[in-house]
C-alpha cells in the first residue's frame, strides 16, 4: 500500500497510547483523521485539541462519509472487541484495512527504523533515545508507548533538511505486532515472560523474539542486547552488540551512587569512560535502560557533550516514576508498574530513595489472564508493601474471560497484615484513613484517574 495515496484516517481504539501516537502523525502530516473511543479520556482530549474528530459510542451511523472510499485506511488495533458494531461494519466493507502495527511497518519501511523490545524498559529507553537523537538535531519521528514529559506527546517529531530521516519505534511483541517490522538497528532490553494469552509457554516467546531478530537488515543491521536479560545462545550472529549494567561488555554503566537525593553513573564505551553521568529516572532497572540509549546513541556517533546534556534536560515520562506530590510529611509516586518484575524494582528504588518510609500501595491488576499466572509473583512482589489496597482487576480486552478469577484470589495469597479489597470509586476515602508516610499507585488500567483526586487531597490536607 501506497500511503501517499491515503488522505483519510479512521482509528479504531485512538485512545490507546499506540494508536493516538500514529493518528498524531498522520495529523501532522496533513491527512483527515477520525477516531473512535470508548471513553473520553485525558489523551483523546488532547488529540480533539489537536484537530482530531473522535466519537464515543458505538454505531454506524455516526461514521464519516469517507470511510469506505479507497482514499480511507481505517487502522485498527487488537483490542478491539469482536462484537463492536463499527469494527463488524468496516470490516464488511472498508477498502483499506491495516492493524496498527502493520501501518508502522508501512511508515518505516523505507527508512532507516530503530526498534526497541522487551518486556521491560522499551518506553523509558526509546523515549530518552528519541530525546537525545532530537537535541542533537537529528532528522527523527519517534512514536512512544508513553507520554514524554520534555515534549507533552507520545510523537517526537524533528523534520530538518539535513541528515538521512531516521523512525524511532517500539517494537511490541503483542499478537506479534514486531514481527511486521524489519529495523536496522533493534534493541531487545528484556524477556519476562507478560502476554500469557498470546505466549503461554516461555519458548514461544524466545521463539518471536529470535523471528524479530532474523529481521534486522542494512544498513547497519545491529541488535543491542541486555547481557544479563538475554541468554546469549539464542542470538548467535556477528551484528549483536551487548550492554549491561553487571559485567564488562561493549557497552556497561556502573558506579551507580546517590548524592543529595540525585542518581549518577559512569558508562564505558569500548574506548572510554564517560564519568558521573546524572540518571535521570532512578533505579537500577532504570540504569538498564539509559544504558541501552546511550550505547545506540554512541553507536551513532552522538558525542558525550551532547549526550551528556540531553541527559541533564530530561524530564521523564508520564506514569514511570512520575512524582506527583512531595513535602516533608507525604511522598506520592505514580508508576505504570503492572508486572511482577516491574512492581518489585519500583519498590526497591522508592526504598532506596526514601529509607525507613511507610509505604501504602494502590494496585490495579491488569488483564484476568496476566494476574491467574502471576497470582504468586504478584503476591511475593506485593509483600514488599506496608499497607496494600487492591483494586477490582482492569479487563481490558478480556471483558468475559474471567474464569472465576479475581482480586480476592490474590489479595488471599498475599502474606501482609495490612490489605484490603477496593473499588475504584471508594479508593481515595480508604487512603484517607491510612497511617503512611509514601503513597505509591501502579498499574495499567485506568488507576491514573486517582492521580489528579489524590494530589488535591494531598495538597488541601499538607499543603
Amino acid at each position: 500500500m501506497n500511503l501517499k495515496k491515503i488522505n483519510f484516517f479512521y482509528f479504531l481504539g485512538i485512545g490507546g497510547i499506540g494508536m493516538s501516537s500514529l493518528a498524531r502523525y498522520f495529523n501532522t502530516m496533513g491527512k483527515t483523521v477520525y477516531g473512535h473511543d470508548q471513553n473520553k479520556t485525558f489523551l483523546t482530549k488532547e488529540l480533539e485539541k489537536e484537530g482530531i474528530s473522535i466519537n464515543y459510542h458505538d454505531n454506524i451511523e455516526i461514521l464519516p462519509k469517507w470511510i469506505l472510499s479507497k482514499e480511507c485506511l481505517i487502522v485498527y488495533t487488537p483490542a478491539i472487541p469482536k462484537h463492536h458494531k463499527q469494527w463488524t461494519y468496516l470490516k464488511k466493507y472498508g477498502k483499506n484495512i491495516k492493524k496498527r502495527s502493520q501501518v508502522l511497518a508501512l511508515i518505516t519501511e523505507n527508512e532507516i527504523c530503530i526498534a526497541i523490545g522487551g518486556t521491560h524498559g522499551k518506553t523509558t529507553t526509546c523515549t530518552l533515545l528519541g530525546h537525545i537523537l532530537y537535541s542533537v538535531g537529528m532528522n527523527v519521528t519517534a512514536f512512544l508507548g508513553g507520554i514524554s514529559e520534555n515534549y507533552q506527546s507520545n510523537l517526537i517529531l524533528n523534520n530538518v533538511l539535513n541528515g538521512r530521516k531516521f523512525f524511532l519505534v517500539e517494537a511490541d511483541e503483542f499478537d506479534y505486532s514486531f514481527l511486521y517490522l524489519s529495523p536496522n538497528i533493534a534493541c531487545i532490553t528484556s524477556f519476562d515472560q507478560d502476554h500469557v494469552d498470546i505466549y503461554p509457554i516461555e519458548n514461544d516467546l524466545k521463539k518471536a523474539y529470535v523471528a524479530f531478530s532474523n529481521r534486522i537488515k542494512k544498513p547497519y543491521k545491529k541488535i543491542f542486547l541486555c547481557k544479563e536479560e538475554c541468554k546469549k545462545e539464542s542470538f548467535i550472529c556477528g551484528n549483536t552488540i551487548y550492554y549491561s549494567v553487571i559485567k564488562k561488555d561493549n557497552y556497561y554503566a556502573n558506579h551507580l551512587y546517590i548524592k543529595k537525593n540525585k542518581w549518577y553513573f559512569d558508562f564505558h564505551t569500548p574506548r572510554e569512560t564517560w564519568k558521573s553521568l546524572p540518571l535521570p529516572i532512578p533505579g537500577l532497572h532504570n540504569l538498564k535502560n539509559v544504558t541501552a540509549a546511550l550505547a545506540i546513541s554512541d553507536y551513532l556517533k552522538i558525542t558525550q557533550k551532547e549526550i551528556r546534556k540531553a541527559l541533564f534536560l530530561f524530564k521523564g515520562i508520564k506514569r514511570r516514576y512520575s512524582i506527583h506530590y512531595q513535602s516533608s510529611k507525604k511522598i506520592y509516586i505514580d508508576d505504570y508498574a503492572h508486572h511482577p518484575t516491574e512492581i518489585n524494582a519500583l519498590i526497591s528504588t522508592v526504598k532506596k530513595c526514601f529509607p525507613n518510609k511507610k509505604i501504602l500501595g494502590i494496585f490495579q491488576p491488569h488483564l484476568f489472564s496476566r494476574t491467574k499466572f502471576f497470582e504468586k509473583s504478584f503476591a511475593k512482589s506485593l509483600e514488599n508493601l506496608d499497607i496494600l489496597i487492591l483494586l477490582d482487576i482492569y479487563p481490558a480486552r478480556e471483558l468475559d474471560k474471567k474464569n472465576g478469577i479475581n482480586s480476592n484470589n490474590l489479595l488471599e495469597k498475599i502474606r501482609i497484615s495490612y490489605k484490603e479489597i477496593s473499588t475504584l470509586a471508594k479508593v481515595l476515602e480508604k487512603i484517607k484513613k491510612k497511617h503512611f508516610d509514601i503513597i505509591l499507585t501502579m498499574g495499567a488500567g485506568d488507576i491514573d484517574t486517582l492521580i489528579i483526586p489524590i494530589k488535591k487531597w494531598l495538597n488541601k490536607q499538607y499543603g
